[in-house]
């Protein structure tokens, strides 16, 4: 396993150097001048030009890159031009926020998800089976936002159950972590649906129940444990998707995530804020997969030897 771990780690490094060049690369392309943005706009020539040179943005492209690379491996990403504030702590101050939206939706996911699916393989062709498509249909078909606005005009407007938007409390979690975890719910019960189907059918399951195991112990030992492995790898990859797909449902209610900042960042043309959101959401996005790649081989040991 420590092999393992090693070879998936030193993948990782490739992918994040070659996502901040192209970052760096289409930042330094804007036509937007950061000293300019930095100095505010009724600011001399003068003041302008001092300000680019002690941002070092009047020295060539290949330098500007390495002392970027080189600053942030030391977790400095620059100086925020509209927040006035290292980009670190702009970030670092999002990321509480984002990993609660992150895992309330995929706690929704999994909690509503995987139960359906396996009722609805274990039940099939019953009601059981087909509420569970129908919920999987609306579900797969419906828009994020689109729930997030019917969510908040019915149950924060019409029927003020929940606050209209903002932080603070599970009172402000439990809307947007539904209209997250909604459509990524559906593809967990369509999924965990088709995986115990497939191996309930298995020549090791009627070997099990020939051997005269009770059938819980077939479901839960030998159907559930190995109808879940696709499973494991949808919900590592979720968290990338909550980090870029999500912003849409932070900017309906007003959650103060991460995504909601990379938004701000490009509508005030935050040049080292954007890069810095972009590198972080790579930088999670690489862990994420690794950490995905490790539960499966806990769970396949034969991955770790691949």
């Amino acid at each position: 396993m420590g092999g393992y771990l090693v070879r998936r780690l030193l993948m990782m490094l490739p992918v994040v150097f070659g996502i901040s060049l192209i970052t760096f690369s289409l930042t330094y392309l804007l036509p937007a001048d950061p000293a300019r943005m930095f100095a505010g706009p009724n600011a001399s020539v003068e003041t302008v030009n001092s300000i680019r040179h002690q941002l070092g943005l009047d020295r060539p492209f290949y330098e500007q890159y390495l002392s970027y690379v080189w600053r942030a491996a030391h977790g400095d990403f620059g100086y925020s031009y509209h927040f006035k504030m290292p980009v670190s702590d702009a970030i670092l101050s999002r990321v509480p926020y984002t990993l609660q939206l992150t895992f309330a939706g995929i706690l929704v996911e999994l909690l509503v998800g995987i139960p359906l699916g396996t009722l609805s393989a274990l039940k099939q062709y019953s009601w059981v089976d087909r509420l569970g498509t129908l919920f999987a249909l609306l579900a797969v078909s419906a828009p994020p936002f689109w729930l997030g606005l019917l969510s908040l005009y019915f149950l924060g407007f019409r029927l003020p159950i929940f606050p209209l938007g903002g932080a603070g409390s599970l009172h402000h979690l439990i809307l947007p972590a539904l209209c997250a975890g909604a459509g990524g719910a559906a593809w967990y019960a369509r999924m965990m649906r088709s995986t115990t189907l497939d191996v309930m059918h298995a020549d090791y399951v009627r070997t099990a129940r020939a051997k005269g195991l009770r059938e819980r112990i077939v479901v839960y030992r030998h159907i559930l444990r190995n109808a879940i492995m696709p499973i494991v790898t949808m919900a590592g990859m979720d968290i990338p998707w909550f980090l870029s797909g999500v912003v849409l449902i932070e900017m309906v209610f007003g959650w103060p995530g991460i995504g909601k900042l990379a938004v701000d960042a490009i509508h005030n043309v935050d040049i080292p804020l954007i890069s810095g959101t972009v590198v972080f959401a790579a930088i999670v996005v690489v862990i994420a997969n690794v950490i995905t790649d490790l539960t499966y081989a806990v769970i396949d040991p034969r991955i770790r030897y691949q």
